[in-house]
């Protein structure tokens, strides 16, 4: 598991409780390639009882294909729309206001709509805000956490909008999550080992975008793919399976190799992997290697059995 929660975080945690009774929307910022991980499960606890409209922010990065199942995905749970956007594209952050009106339903005519924003660190919501403001409002960044408490600023369509501070929650349990938000750069680079997130994230593009893979680095072959169960998985403790063997690819070969074609061969044939795990990484964030989602919503896991459930269904059975 991965901790995370500096001391700003589990401030504006209290902050957005605190303001939410006033707040007829929410809008959570996601990031189009991986929509599942970069939601934060605790502001969907805090925000259960409120409409919300889930922005798939760097839409023009992902996979149109993925984004179109994620946006269906949404669509159909109650009391909630999706749109994909890129975040400077003002002619699709127009729709905004008008899904905000739909979603909140009957408001007095005296009055704006209410809207909340948030979303993890680095999703793109400091940019969103200045567009649909139409000016600087939100300081942007390419570091995670740049802004560190609320704003609020008022945007044609009827709409008030209240900026929060970007939110991790305190422990990433899906380490699949983790290892994809470290790869997209919302999590801190020193937060996970640098090599294994390339490593790992190298096996699930050979398995999911083979192609682009190949043609980026000029990889004359994959290693050959060998699925396995997570049954057959020998897990390094209960939560930290080993992901190389699900994705079924050796990252590790292919970051080498990655490596050796691009700066990282040393004197005596060494191969630097750090410096593979710098290209990959890099030109994945910046769309180097084409559009593409790092999941899709069949890779969302099964909410976890209470056992004390389990227990009652047996023992009535």
């Amino acid at each position: 598991m991965l901790g995370w929660f500096p001391g700003h975080m589990n401030k504006a945690r209290r902050q957005i409780k605190e303001a939410l009774p006033e707040i007829d929307v929410v809008i959570e910022v996601l990031d189009a390639r991986l929509p599942y991980s970069s939601a934060n499960p605790m502001l969907a606890e805090l925000t259960r009882h409120k409409p919300v409209l889930k922005i798939l922010s760097r839409a023009d990065l992902a996979d149109p294909d993925r984004t179109d199942e994620w946006v269906a995905f949404f669509d159909a749970q109650d009391d909630m729309r999706a749109l994909a956007v890129t975040t400077t594209n003002l002619r699709e952050l127009k729709k905004i206001p008008k899904l905000c009106h739909e979603l909140a339903g009957a408001v007095r005519a005296d009055r704006d709509v209410r809207v909340m924003v948030m979303g993890i660190p680095n999703v793109g919501k400091s940019t969103l805000i200045n567009g649909l403001a139409g000016r600087k409002i939100a300081k942007t960044g390419n570091e995670p956490a740049v802004t560190k408490r609320q704003q609020k600023v008022r945007i044609d369509g009827r709409v008030a909008l209240v900026d929060t501070p970007g939110v991790l929650w305190p422990k990433i349990e899906d380490q699949a999550s983790a290892y994809r938000l470290a790869a997209s750069g919302a999590i801190r680079d020193t937060a996970i080992e640098y090599t294994d997130v390339a490593i790992i994230t190298s096996a699930e593009l050979a398995k999911r975008y083979p192609n682009a893979l190949t043609a980026r680095y000029k990889l004359k072959a994959l290693p050959a793919y060998a699925p396995v169960s997570t049954d057959e998985i020998d897990a390094d403790g209960p939560q930290k399976p080993d992901f190389l063997a699900i994705a079924g690819f050796d990252g590790h070969a292919i970051l080498k190799e990655i490596a050796g074609k691009r700066g990282g061969l040393r004197p005596g044939g060494e191969v630097d992997l750090h410096r593979g795990a710098e290209v990959l990484l890099h030109e994945l964030r910046d769309g180097k290697l084409g559009r593409l989602t790092l999941e899709t919503p069949d890779d969302i896991p099964p909410p976890p059995v209470n056992d004390n459930e389990d227990s009652a269904l047996h023992s009535d059975a």
